[in-house]
Protein backbone atom coordinates (compact mmCIF):
# COMPACT_ATOMS: atom_id res chain seq x y z
CA UNK A 1 0.00 0.00 0.00
CA UNK A 2 1.04 3.58 -0.42
CA UNK A 3 2.54 5.72 2.33
CA UNK A 4 -0.71 6.95 4.61
CA UNK A 5 -0.76 9.65 6.51
CA UNK A 6 -0.93 10.37 10.03
CA UNK A 7 -4.08 9.91 11.35
CA UNK A 8 -5.46 11.95 14.37
CA UNK A 9 -9.06 11.38 16.01
CA UNK A 10 -11.31 14.24 16.09
CA UNK A 11 -14.97 14.60 17.54
CA UNK A 12 -17.03 15.14 14.30
CA UNK A 13 -19.35 17.50 16.43
CA UNK A 14 -19.20 19.45 19.77
CA UNK A 15 -21.74 16.71 20.84
CA UNK A 16 -20.05 14.23 23.83
CA UNK A 17 -22.23 11.86 22.16
CA UNK A 18 -21.00 12.73 18.46
CA UNK A 19 -18.91 9.65 16.87
CA UNK A 20 -15.30 10.39 16.40
CA UNK A 21 -13.86 11.68 13.09
CA UNK A 22 -10.36 10.67 11.30
CA UNK A 23 -8.54 14.30 11.05
CA UNK A 24 -5.73 13.09 8.13
CA UNK A 25 -7.20 9.65 6.82
CA UNK A 26 -4.82 7.62 4.64
CA UNK A 27 -4.31 8.54 0.88
CA UNK A 28 -5.67 5.50 -1.09
CA UNK A 29 -5.97 4.59 -4.64
CA UNK A 30 -9.66 3.45 -5.57
CA UNK A 31 -7.34 -0.28 -5.65
CA UNK A 32 -6.20 -0.01 -2.34
CA UNK A 33 -9.26 1.21 -0.86
CA UNK A 34 -10.97 -1.88 -2.76
CA UNK A 35 -8.64 -4.58 -1.04
CA UNK A 36 -8.87 -3.06 2.54
CA UNK A 37 -12.65 -3.14 2.20
CA UNK A 38 -12.86 -6.51 1.02
CA UNK A 39 -10.02 -8.04 4.09
CA UNK A 40 -12.82 -6.75 6.10
CA UNK A 41 -16.22 -7.18 4.06
CA UNK A 42 -17.18 -10.45 5.93
CA UNK A 43 -16.18 -9.67 9.55
CA UNK A 44 -18.17 -6.48 9.32
CA UNK A 45 -21.82 -7.69 8.18
CA UNK A 46 -21.31 -10.56 11.11
CA UNK A 47 -20.47 -7.64 13.05
CA UNK A 48 -23.35 -5.77 12.35
CA UNK A 49 -25.71 -8.49 11.62
CA UNK A 50 -25.14 -8.78 15.46
CA UNK A 51 -27.46 -5.86 15.82
CA UNK A 52 -30.30 -8.02 14.70
CA UNK A 53 -32.08 -5.48 12.49
CA UNK A 54 -33.84 -6.87 10.05
CA UNK A 55 -33.81 -3.62 7.67
CA UNK A 56 -30.33 -4.21 7.46
CA UNK A 57 -30.38 -8.09 6.49
CA UNK A 58 -27.58 -8.89 3.59
CA UNK A 59 -27.35 -5.38 2.90
CA UNK A 60 -23.98 -6.12 1.02
CA UNK A 61 -25.98 -7.56 -1.27
CA UNK A 62 -27.79 -4.72 -2.36
CA UNK A 63 -27.31 -2.03 -5.47
CA UNK A 64 -23.82 -0.49 -4.66
CA UNK A 65 -23.31 2.78 -6.34
CA UNK A 66 -19.93 3.48 -6.13
CA UNK A 67 -16.93 1.55 -7.53
CA UNK A 68 -14.33 1.44 -4.67
CA UNK A 69 -15.14 2.89 -1.02
CA UNK A 70 -14.58 6.67 -0.68
CA UNK A 71 -13.77 9.18 1.98
CA UNK A 72 -16.85 10.77 3.46
CA UNK A 73 -16.46 14.10 5.19
CA UNK A 74 -20.17 13.89 6.73
CA UNK A 75 -19.16 10.20 8.13
CA UNK A 76 -16.26 10.88 10.03
CA UNK A 77 -13.53 11.10 7.20
CA UNK A 78 -13.89 7.17 6.86
CA UNK A 79 -13.91 5.44 3.67
CA UNK A 80 -17.08 4.22 3.26
CA UNK A 81 -19.49 2.02 0.98
CA UNK A 82 -23.15 3.49 -0.24
CA UNK A 83 -25.99 1.06 -0.62
CA UNK A 84 -29.40 1.16 -1.20
CA UNK A 85 -32.12 -1.56 -1.05
CA UNK A 86 -34.44 -2.54 -3.59
CA UNK A 87 -37.11 0.06 -2.87
CA UNK A 88 -34.99 2.98 -3.12
CA UNK A 89 -35.04 2.31 -6.39
CA UNK A 90 -34.08 5.81 -7.93
CA UNK A 91 -31.60 6.93 -5.73
CA UNK A 92 -28.80 6.86 -8.10
CA UNK A 93 -30.87 9.53 -10.25
CA UNK A 94 -33.09 11.22 -7.51
CA UNK A 95 -33.63 14.86 -8.40
CA UNK A 96 -34.13 18.00 -6.59
CA UNK A 97 -37.35 17.71 -5.50
CA UNK A 98 -37.90 14.00 -5.86
CA UNK A 99 -38.09 12.03 -2.90
CA UNK A 100 -37.51 8.29 -2.19
CA UNK A 101 -40.45 5.70 -1.41
CA UNK A 102 -41.76 4.71 1.86
CA UNK A 103 -39.45 2.08 2.64
CA UNK A 104 -36.43 3.05 1.38
CA UNK A 105 -33.08 2.13 3.38
CA UNK A 106 -29.83 3.85 2.49
CA UNK A 107 -26.72 1.77 4.40
CA UNK A 108 -22.75 3.40 4.28
CA UNK A 109 -20.46 0.74 6.21
CA UNK A 110 -17.23 2.57 6.84
CA UNK A 111 -13.66 1.36 7.29
CA UNK A 112 -10.72 3.74 9.05
CA UNK A 113 -7.01 3.30 7.75
CA UNK A 114 -4.42 4.17 10.81
CA UNK A 115 -1.36 5.88 10.27
CA UNK A 116 0.30 2.57 10.75
CA UNK A 117 -1.71 1.20 7.77
CA UNK A 118 -3.70 -0.68 10.33
CA UNK A 119 -7.28 -1.21 9.18
CA UNK A 120 -10.46 -1.08 11.46
CA UNK A 121 -13.79 -2.00 11.04
CA UNK A 122 -16.07 2.02 11.65
CA UNK A 123 -19.91 2.05 11.88
CA UNK A 124 -22.35 1.40 9.60
CA UNK A 125 -24.57 4.70 9.10
CA UNK A 126 -28.42 3.99 8.23
CA UNK A 127 -31.16 5.81 6.49
CA UNK A 128 -34.97 4.22 6.81
CA UNK A 129 -37.49 6.65 4.52
CA UNK A 130 -40.30 6.31 7.16
CA UNK A 131 -44.09 6.88 6.49
CA UNK A 132 -45.27 10.50 5.78
CA UNK A 133 -45.71 12.21 9.11
CA UNK A 134 -43.91 9.24 11.32
CA UNK A 135 -41.13 11.73 12.68
CA UNK A 136 -41.56 15.49 11.08
CA UNK A 137 -38.73 16.48 12.63
CA UNK A 138 -36.38 14.36 10.54
CA UNK A 139 -38.55 14.77 7.13
CA UNK A 140 -40.05 10.99 8.01
CA UNK A 141 -36.09 9.98 7.80
CA UNK A 142 -34.95 7.32 10.82
CA UNK A 143 -30.76 7.30 11.21
CA UNK A 144 -29.26 4.72 13.05
CA UNK A 145 -25.57 3.73 13.84
CA UNK A 146 -24.41 0.72 14.30
CA UNK A 147 -20.67 0.22 15.77
CA UNK A 148 -18.66 -2.91 14.06
CA UNK A 149 -19.36 -5.19 17.06
CA UNK A 150 -23.27 -4.71 16.61
CA UNK A 151 -24.16 -2.59 19.19
CA UNK A 152 -26.73 0.90 18.69
CA UNK A 153 -24.66 3.88 18.89
CA UNK A 154 -28.15 5.28 18.31
CA UNK A 155 -31.66 5.81 16.30
CA UNK A 156 -33.74 8.53 16.14
CA UNK A 157 -36.86 6.72 16.95
CA UNK A 158 -35.37 4.63 19.80
CA UNK A 159 -32.31 3.88 21.61
CA UNK A 160 -30.40 7.00 22.27
CA UNK A 161 -31.91 9.09 19.87
CA UNK A 162 -30.13 12.39 21.04
CA UNK A 163 -26.85 10.76 19.52
CA UNK A 164 -28.04 10.60 15.96
CA UNK A 165 -29.67 14.06 16.29
CA UNK A 166 -26.98 15.66 14.31
CA UNK A 167 -27.55 13.19 11.09
CA UNK A 168 -30.35 14.71 10.15
CA UNK A 169 -28.33 18.49 11.38
CA UNK A 170 -26.09 17.37 8.14
CA UNK A 171 -28.54 16.23 5.74
CA UNK A 172 -30.40 19.54 5.93
CA UNK A 173 -27.71 20.79 3.82
CA UNK A 174 -29.08 18.38 0.70
CA UNK A 175 -33.04 18.77 1.49
CA UNK A 176 -33.95 19.68 -2.02
CA UNK A 177 -32.59 15.78 -2.81
CA UNK A 178 -34.85 14.38 -0.09
CA UNK A 179 -32.08 15.26 2.49
CA UNK A 180 -29.73 12.15 0.91
CA UNK A 181 -26.34 12.79 -0.11
CA UNK A 182 -24.87 10.89 -3.40
CA UNK A 183 -21.72 9.00 -4.23
CA UNK A 184 -19.19 11.63 -5.55
CA UNK A 185 -19.28 11.98 -9.55
CA UNK A 186 -15.44 10.29 -9.55
CA UNK A 187 -16.64 6.86 -8.02
CA UNK A 188 -20.01 6.37 -9.20
CA UNK A 189 -20.32 3.09 -10.81
CA UNK A 190 -20.87 3.08 -14.40
CA UNK A 191 -23.20 1.06 -16.40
Amino acid sequence: MSVFAATGAIAQSNSDDAHLAIENPADLSKEEALRVYESLQRRMGRGYAAAQMDILLNYQNWPLFNDAPYISATHGQRFVNSYANRMAHNYGTLQPGEKLPMGSVLAKDSVTVTDEGNIHPGALFVMEKLADGANPDTADWRYIMVMPDGSLFGDTMGARARAVAYCHDCHEAVADRDYTFFVPEEYVVKN
